[in-house]
């Protein structure tokens, strides 16, 4: 820990508090605040004398890595470190730099250092530039010391006063630290459905050095390919032996070692379900063990996965295989005693690791599970469960084995310790302690049960009653991978800062500094991610002993949203502003996070402080989802049962409708994010889900509406001419965005006229259109609030065939007598005309657009630019864009516009943001037809979205769904150069 006077202060006041509450009712230790509306965490979880730091406020210190000088052991992950790593302090070399304070750390191994030990300390002060000198003994505690320093100089900058600023211009302090493991392991779930693309490996990587980790094992069943075994890793993305050997090089480099991770018993289904391996299946699951083919092909995947790697350790799994000696081996070997059975089965494969010269190490839970005669977890956690007598009457395990403890449920220290010191009764002298993050069965890391529960356990590896030497943490991913692993990095975090100090409890702040300097995110904001899984009524309700946290938002999200069978055990929550709130502050987080405009720092690409922080986007989208999807079919029940299908329709056109688009932009972005982290293999799962709930969906829309108009068929389509009048916002013709601040947005409606809506529509009021439109996806701008919508742009209409311009009404003055208004909330106007199908084309400081018999304007604004894609291989229009005159309504036979885009400038020079349009039927499409001058892209899209690496991700995310037009606004732009 940082020994200055202002972290003993922080030390101090934690040792005071905790003895104040004592160790068993102590709050969590990682209670971090909610992040405040401006960003960061409010001011309680921040230490007396310290400021918060806002996304926008400038970074005022480089550190500058001397990559020359540094020791040879270190030189190659530190360069990966500094010109890889997204986190904004690093200086990089080659770039100017004009932020005011540098400081410029190097290297030494030392003898004097203690091993699993550092020391940094601050060796010249003063002037442009202050030295600080990392001393080590191992290369991870040099990583994990520059982490430090890192989170050093954020603490500088949160003690900077208007009048002093010593602390960044005269740093002095020394950091000294000790691990208390020898070990601590990364396990990375790469076997359902999802293994990390090698790049995000590396990513992976450089984030455990920093934190202090110096293992990484990387689960594997089946996902590696094996010669002569055309199955394994087949349509699973396996690993192939470069890449496993250029895995393992890039942790070298960076103080970690690699460690193959596989099955040899339980858990080969994948393998065990082709024909070609009938005869080596026990049962569905379990392989045949003595049987001689099963150790050949056994002996044949242990020789190839540890090939490529330098360590000289292997895991061979062996957990939770249930009904060994069932299946097959009953019918062959007769019926005999499961302990016996593992325990033969075991010796086997130790021999064939230890002929490689490999120590092998399992997971302990069948030694007690086939103890107890029990395949639950029960058996595993019960505490007089002891499977010593059991051994005795076996050979027993051999002693160079290493057992594994998994535990990742319960909360209370001394349950973890009884148990680790039963794995001793064994003949285990020094067992691994295993806990995880909790990224399975869910879509984003519960963070807080991930650091209670991690509490637990490393609160008893480090005792005296439990001491181990190694410990791992975990990241499984369970029902198909849904979960981004990178939303682990917290608890990740939290175990290599555990790890680095004897005390039992972390500093909220401490946790937050070190996040923010290392991960480049604001732990406060990644903390209210987690909400999407509480519980509102229960949130702070937790069992001592073990506790299941709620996975609300995975079966809220695929919860059949017709039947809605789920729905009574949430009624009396009131989720809807739950999840509101949370998608509000999210995707503000998100946005705010982008670098797409923002002028950056001379020196480094990268200059926002929580880079990170746009993952949230995920968890964002999908509370959003969640608050339309929740109560949904409660509020369809009430004017279903009391026949008022007016009403009903109401509730399909303002609530089932942004839903269905909602959750469009779910899966199109969960989509992309996925083949950003993952091999493509898998999302084929995922995908099916979201096709089934786009389907069911789609059904209940056209049910509903066929209902509510009691007619079918060629109805609907009506119907829809209303719906999109309800959803206007969603469309880019106006560009509209909610503002991000609710105070700062106008409360303008769209009327309608009773001769041009449907008598069944409006029934006997007006109450058929009269509601609150959801709210859409949140912007960023100059203010941290708000966005200035632009009007619609001037090359947008287009003169349809055999008619003729009209003269538009404003909405002030309506042409007609108005019987309904939707109150949207954002900037924009919609009126009716008697224009049929008629755009008309107004002043430049105007524009209309029409949907079908419905017209809509914007108010006064200024109207922006538009400028086409480059001109090379684009199919362009030869008439020139003009605001006061008609376009051409033919479209390019190679390409079809099913969507538009609007970019729009979010309050920076060169800061784009984009937003899809909906799917409209082609009669009700405004850009059904590409209009002249926009640029259509051809073949060669995929290297025009590339060469835009701050939109490349959303990009992607719209154009893989068909073939798109991209219509580009640059407004104010002075970088366009950027796009290419």
């Amino acid at each position: 820990m940082m020994t200055s006077e202002l972290r003993k202060k922080q030390r101090m006041e934690a040792e005071e508090q905790m003895q104040q509450n004592g160790d068993t009712g102590s709050p969590s230790p990682m209670n971090i605040a909610t992040p405040s509306s401006a960003g960061g965490v409010t001011d309680s979880a921040i230490p007396v004398g310290q400021r918060i730091l806002h996304d926008t406020d400038p970074i005022q210190v480089n550190i500058d890595v001397a990559l020359d000088s540094a020791p040879e052991e270190l030189r190659e992950g530190l360069r990966q470190i500094v010109l890889g790593h997204n986190v904004p302090y690093f200086y990089r070399p080659g770039c100017s730099s004009d932020v005011p304070y540098i400081w410029q750390v190097g290297f030494e191994r030392s003898a004097d250092i203690p091993s699993g030990s550092y020391e940094a300390r601050t060796i010249a002060r003063g002037g442009p530039q202050s030295r600080i000198l990392i001393r080590y003994s191992r290369a991870v505690d040099a990583f994990r010391a520059l982490g430090q320093v890192l989170t050093a100089a954020r603490t500088a900058e949160l003690a900077v006063d208007g009048s002093s600023d010593r602390a960044l211009r005269a740093p002095d302090f020394v950091i000294s630290e000790k691990a208390q493991f020898e070990t601590l392991a990364l396990m990375i779930d790469c076997s359902r459905n999802g293994v990390l693309s090698v790049p995000n490996v590396y990513a992976m990587l450089r984030n455990m050095a920093l934190m202090g980790f110096n293992m990484l094992q990387l689960y594997t069943e089946d996902t590696y390919k094996v010669a002569g075994e055309p199955f394994f890793g087949y349509l699973r993305g396996g690993y192939t032996q470069d890449e496993l050997r250029a895995i393992d090089d890039y942790a070298f480099s960076v103080g970690i070692e690699v460690v193959p991770c596989i099955q040899t018993l339980g858990h080969l289904g994948q393998i065990l379900q082709w024909p070609r391996y009938a005869g080596l299946r026990d049962t569905n699951e379990v392989i045949l063990s003595r049987l001689p083919e099963t150790y050949a092909l056994l002996e044949k995947l242990i020789a190839t996965v540890s090939a490529p790697l330098r360590s000289k350790r292997i895991h061979i799994g062996m957990d939770e295989a249930y009904g060994v000696g069932e299946g097959r081996f009953r019918s062959m070997f007769g019926a005999q005693e499961g302990t016996a059975i593992f325990v033969e089965h075991l010796a086997r494969v130790h021999a064939i690791c230890a002929k490689r010269g490999l120590r092998a190490m399992i997971w302990s839970d069948m030694l007690f599970c086939l103890a107890a005669k029990n395949n639950a977890l029960y058996a595993y956690y019960d505490q007089s469960n002891n499977p010593a007598d059991a051994l005795s009457k076996v050979e027993g395990i051999p002693p160079d084995v290493d057992l594994v403890f998994w535990d990742y449920y319960h909360t209370a220290p001394e349950i973890y310790a009884r148990k680790i010191q039963q794995h001793r009764d064994l003949g285990c002298d020094s067992p691994w302690m295993a806990s995880g993050a909790w990224t399975w069965s869910r879509l984003w890391c519960y963070l807080p049960f991930s650091f209670e529960s991690n509490r637990a356990s490393l609160t008893a590896a480090k005792s005296p009653e439990g001491r181990v030497a190694s410990f791992m943490l975990t990241i499984w991913g369970d029902e198909g991978n849904e979960c981004d692993f990178f939303s682990a990095l917290p608890v990740m975090l939290y175990a290599g800062n555990h790890t680095y100090t004897d005390r039992t409890e972390i500093d909220p702040a401490f946790m937050e500094n070190t996040f923010s300097a290392i991960c480049g995110g604001s732990l406060g904001d990644w903390m209210n991610a987690s909400r999407i899984d509480d519980i509102p009524q229960d949130a702070g309700h937790m069992d001592a002993r073990s506790q299941l946290p709620s996975n609300m938002s995975k079966w809220l999200l695929w919860e059949d949203p017709m039947l809605s069978f789920m729905s009574p055990q949430y009624a009396a929550l009131d989720l809807e502003t739950h999840y509101t709130q949370i998608a509000d502050r999210l995707l503000d987080c998100a946005l705010s996070s982008t670098n797409s405009g923002r002028s950056a720092v001379p020196g480094r690409p990268n200059s926002v402080r929580y880079p990170l922080n746009r993952l949230l986007r995920m968890p964002g989208l999908l509370a959003r989802v969640l608050s339309l999807k929740c109560h949904l079919r409660d509020k369809l029940t009430v004017p279903y049962r009391a026949g008022d299908r007016a009403a009903l329709l109401q509730v399909v056109e303002t609530r089932l409708r942004p839903l269905i688009e909602a959750q469009r932009e779910l899966w199109l972005y969960h989509r992309s994010r996925w083949h950003r982290i993952y091999k493509p293999f898998g999302w084929e799962t995922l995908e099916l889900r979201y096709g089934g709930l786009t389907a069911r969906l789609q059904t209940m829309y056209d049910r509903m509406v066929a209902y509510s108009l009691q007619q079918s068929g060629s109805t609907l389509r009506r119907s829809r001419a209303i719906g999109v009048a309800a959803g206007i916002s969603r469309h880019p013709a106006l560009l509209p965005q909610r503002s991000r601040n609710p105070s700062k947005s106008g409360d303008i409606g769209i009327t309608t006229i009773a001769s041009e809506v449907p008598d069944l529509l409006l029934g006997e009021s007006s109450s058929a259109i009269n509601s609150s439109v959801p709210p859409g996806p949140s912007m960023s701008t100059d203010e941290g609030s708000g966005l200035s919508v632009g009007a619609v742009p001037a090359w947008l209409p287009v003169t349809m065939p055999d008619s003729d311009p009209a003269v538009v009404g404003s909405a002030s003055s309506p042409p007609g007598e108005p019987v309904a208004t939707v109150s949207l909330g954002w900037p924009v106007t919609a009126v009716a005309t008697t224009a049929a199908t008629t755009v008309a084309m107004v002043t430049d400081t105007s524009a209309v657009c029409a949907f079908g018999n419905l017209a809509m304007t914007t108010a006064n604004q200024p109207e922006p630019t538009m400028t086409p894609f480059p001109q090379h291989n684009f199919h362009h229009h030869p008439s020139s864009v003009s605001s006061n005159s008609a376009f051409n309504n033919s479209s390019n036979s190679h390409v079809t516009t099913i969507n538009a885009l609007g970019v729009r400038e979010l309050g920076g020079e060169g800061d784009f943001w984009l937003q899809p349009a909906p799917l409209l039927p082609p009669e009700l499409d405004p850009l059904a037809g590409v209009p002249s001058g926009i640029g259509s892209l051809g073949e060669e899209t995929d290297d025009i979205i590339d060469s835009i690496p701050e939109l490349e991700e959303d990009l992607h995310c719209i154009y893989e769904n068909s073939h798109t037009s991209l219509l580009l606004d640059y407004g104010r732009v002075t970088a366009p150069s950027r796009l290419g």
